[in-house]
């Protein structure tokens, strides 16, 4: 039963002549920019956006601001059910680090960005109906067990393990509910560490998938970004890894939620994010937050329809097997 999946990962390269692909979750981060008449401006300019906020905070032995050049990989992921169904399970960002200098190709952090069709179900269609009408928000019952299943499968599989070296690192944004503050702990790259008061919906989903988080706000930016990982994320990846992950996610942000991450003033001791909060600029990239919205859910119920239902006896089977396995083989997350 714990071979019943394999995995087929597929490499595209973002940069201002991407197209995506007909599988392509079309609410991912990349796939949004890539639309309408101003698509290769807006992809030029998220580049350069990228690529000055590396330079920033490398700014070691790079007096111009021009040393380093980020590239991106999208790494998308099928999942082959029994050799004759294949479903797009995943879809992650690798970075690559050009250092001009010395003309080196520096492997950066796989993860980055997340982006799941199975998500898009768990939150835009069974915790909606699961509340449909009732007095108190409620999860269902196993909320997110399969999705971080197969996260968890996926990166332990053979077709991972052949193309990555290091586990990944997502960085998401701080949620809108939660007060974080700031600690005393400084990290040269990361910066100021938060804690948060209480644990969001996001932090217990991602804790699923076999991950932990750690907040952190950079040098000149100007919000705490959620960093989930395994393993320990200060020691196990180098500067310019941590650098790579922070310019490409910033930069999403300021473009996605202006009002946190593009803010005219920074996060404080204690600090809320307000996604209604006015005193805020704008970047010249073109996004539409509301079609994003319905397509999670036009998403999400193509998943249903697709893949839980025709499936769903396969699925409950495999994840509760693969639950027991993880819990008593040591050589998970090891």
């Amino acid at each position: 039963m714990s071979q019943a999946f394999t995995f087929t990962l597929k490499r595209s390269c973002f940069d201002e002549n991407y197209n995506p692909s007909e599988n392509t979750r079309t609410t991912t981060n990349f796939a949004n920019l890539a639309r309408g008449e101003k698509r290769q401006e807006n992809l030029r300019n998220t580049l350069v956006m990228i690529n000055n906020r590396f330079n920033a905070l490398a700014s070691w032995d790079n007096p111009k601001a021009d040393r380093y050049a980020v590239e991106l990989e999208i790494i998308s992921v099928d999942m082959n059910i029994g050799g004759d169904f294949t479903f797009p399970a995943i879809e992650i960002l690798q970075t690559t680090i050009v250092d001009k200098k010395t003309h080196e190709r520096i492997e950066g952090t796989v993860g980055n960005n997340f982006s799941s069709y199975v998500r898009d179900y768990d939150f835009s269609v069974l915790l909606l109906e699961h509340n449909k009408d009732q007095p108190r928000f409620t999860l269902p019952e196993n909320f997110g067990e399969l999705h971080g299943n197969i996260f968890k499968s996926f990166v332990h599989s053979e077709e991972y393990q052949a193309n990555f070296k290091k586990a990944p690192v997502i960085c998401l944004s701080v949620s809108s509910k939660d007060t974080y503050r700031r600690t005393g702990n400084h990290h040269p790259v990361l910066g100021y560490e938060y804690q948060p008061d209480g644990e969001s919906l996001t932090e217990q989903y991602f804790a699923k998938m076999g991950l932990k988080v750690r907040y952190f706000m950079p040098e000149n930016s100007v919000a705490p970004f959620a960093f989930f990982f395994t393993g320990d994320l200060l020691r196990d990846y180098t500067n310019l890894e941590l650098i790579g992950t922070i310019s490409t996610m910033e930069t999403f942000q300021k473009i996605y939620r202006p009002e946190i991450y593009n803010a005219n003033s920074a996060a404080g001791q204690c600090y809320q994010p307000d996604l209604n909060q006015q005193d805020h600029s704008l970047t010249k990239i073109v996004y539409d937050r509301e079609e994003r919205s319905r397509l999670a859910i036009e998403q999400g119920k193509y998943t249903e329809e697709r893949f839980i239902k025709p499936y769903k006896t396969l699925l409950e089977q495999w994840s509760h097997h693969f639950t027991l396995s993880f819990n008593t083989d040591k050589r998970f997350f090891s």
